[in-house]
C-alpha cells in the first residue's frame, strides 16, 4: 500500500510528487493499493517509481484488480463496440482504450482475427498473460501483437518489449465503407491503421463528389482512398515524406483499382510550393504526425501546427473544405482551435466549423482523463 499526500483527484494519474510513502523494497512495476492522509482507500492500480506517472488508478475504494475484474473490464469494453453500429460488424476496431475504458495504459486493436496490443505502462507487464487469455476468449481472436515501445520504455524505466503470436500474419486486407486497405503491421504507425479517423473518413465520403482532394500526410492512403472509392471524388493527391507509407498507399490504390497522385514531399514545403503557384483543391485534409508530444517540443510543435494550418489554408479552394487534424494529448481541444483560428487569420481566410466530431466512438473519453481526447478534429468552410 501507498501513502498519498493530499486526497487527489479522481484522475487516474498520480505523480510522484503526490507519494508521501511506499512500502520498503517496493518492486517497480507492481499492482498495489494506495490511501490518502487519513488512510480512505483509493483503490489499485500500478506503482512505478521509474515513471512520471508513479501510480495509474484502475479501481476506486476497496474494490481490487484480480482476474476476475480484467475479464469484467474486457467484457464491458467488447460490449461497448457491439453496442456501436457500424463497428460490430466491421473488419477492425478499438476494442480497449485505456483510460476511456477505466484500463489506463491500455491499448487493445482487432484486425480480423488479430489483436494488437501497445503497453504504455509497464504495469501491463506483470498481466500479460491473463490479458491476452481474457482478450481472445472474450473476442474469439487467435493472434496478437504485443508492443512495448521504445518510447514508452524510456518514460517507463523498463526495456522495449514485442511479443507474437506463432503464426501472426505481417499483413492483412480489412475492408471499411467498401474500402480495401491493406495493414502492415511490422512497418505500420500506432498499431497498422489509422482506426480513429473511422467517422471521418465516412463523413468525407459525403463531402467530395466531382471534387479534387489533397491528402496531405495521407500515409496509407485512408482518406484519400476514401474519397475515390467511396465518395466520387474526381482527383485525389497524396503527399507523404515516408517512402514505405507511400508504397503502401500505392498498393491500396491497386488493391481497389483506382488511380490516385502520390508526391513523396514534406507537406510544409510542397504545400508552400503549390500555394506559390496558385494550385488549390475543393477539399483538403490535413492529419499530421504527432507535433507536440510533450512538454519539451510544446513551444515548437505548436509553431509548426500553426504554420501547417496556413500553408493548408493557401491550398483550399474559396468555398472549400479543411479537415484539419491534431492527434497530440498534450495539446488541448481549446489550444488547437485558437492555433487553427490563428492560422486563418495569417491566411487571410474566412472560415466556419461544420463539424468537429474527433476521434471514432469505440474511442471512448474519460471525462476525468483530458489526455485521453488525443485526436481533435475540425471539418472548416473556407471563403
Amino acid at each position: 500500500m501507498i501513502s498519498l499526500r493530499t486526497h487527489p483527484s479522481p484522475h487516474p494519474f498520480v505523480r510522484k510528487g503526490l507519494v508521501a510513502e511506499r512500502p520498503p523494497g517496493l518492486a517497480s512495476p507492481a499492482l498495489v493499493g494506495a490511501v490518502d492522509p487519513v488512510g480512505e482507500h483509493l483503490g489499485e492500480g500500478f506503482w512505478n517509481e521509474r515513471s512520471d506517472i508513479a501510480w495509474r488508478r484502475l479501481t476506486r475504494a476497496d474494490e481490487v484488480f484480480d482476474e476476475a475484474a480484467l475479464v469484467a473490464a474486457i467484457d464491458r469494453a467488447a460490449r461497448l463496440r457491439e453496442a456501436l453500429p457500424g463497428v460490430a460488424e466491421g473488419d477492425a476496431c478499438r476494442v480497449v482504450h485505456a483510460e476511456g475504458d477505466g484500463l489506463s495504459g491500455l491499448i487493445v486493436d482487432r484486425y480480423k482475427d488479430v489483436l494488437v496490443l501497445q503497453f504504455h505502462s509497464a504495469g501491463w507487464l506483470l498481466l500479460e498473460q491473463p490479458l491476452l487469455a481474457a482478450l481472445h476468449a472474450r473476442l474469439g481472436t487467435r493472434h496478437h501483437r504485443v508492443i512495448l515501445d521504445e518510447r514508452t520504455a524510456r518514460l517507463e524505466g523498463v526495456r522495449p518489449r514485442e511479443v507474437l503470436s506463432q503464426g501472426v500474419p505481417e499483413r492483412l486486407r480489412i475492408s471499411e465503407h467498401g474500402v480495401r486497405y491493406q495493414v502492415d503491421f511490422s512497418s505500420g504507425h500506432k498499431t497498422g491503421f489509422f482506426l480513429d479517423q473511422r467517422e471521418n473518413r465516412l463523413l468525407l465520403t459525403s463531402l467530395v463528389q466531382d471534387a479534387t482532394v489533397l491528402d496531405a500526410c495521407c500515409y496509407s492512403g485512408g482518406f484519400g482512398l476514401a474519397a475515390l472509392v467511396a465518395g466520387g471524388a474526381a482527383e485525389v493527391t497524396g503527399v507523404d515524406l515516408d517512402e514505405g507509407a507511400l508504397a503502401l498507399a500505392k498498393s491500396n490504390a491497386k488493391l481497389n483499382q483506382v488511380r490516385a497522385k502520390y508526391v513523396h514531399a514534406d507537406a510544409f514545403d510542397w504545400m508552400r510550393q503549390m500555394g506559390g503557384q496558385g494550385r488549390q483543391f475543393d477539399v483538403v485534409v490535413l492529419d499530421p504526425p504527432k507535433l507536440v508530444a510533450g512538454k519539451r517540443d510544446e513551444f515548437d510543435g505548436r509553431r509548426r501546427y500553426a504554420d501547417l494550418n496556413r500553408l493548408a489554408m493557401d491550398v483550399v479552394a474559396p468555398g472549400g473544405l479543411l479537415l484539419t487534424c491534431s492527434c497530440s494529448g498534450a495539446l488541448q481541444r481549446g489550444e488547437f482551435l485558437e492555433l487553427v483560428r490563428t492560422a486563418a487569420r495569417k491566411a487571410g481566410r474566412d472560415a466556419t466549423i461544420l463539424a468537429d466530431p474527433g476521434a471514432a466512438a469505440d474511442h471512448p473519453v474519460s471525462l476525468e482523463c483530458p489526455e485521453s481526447e488525443y485526436l481533435k478534429t475540425l471539418w472548416l468552410r473556407l471563403t
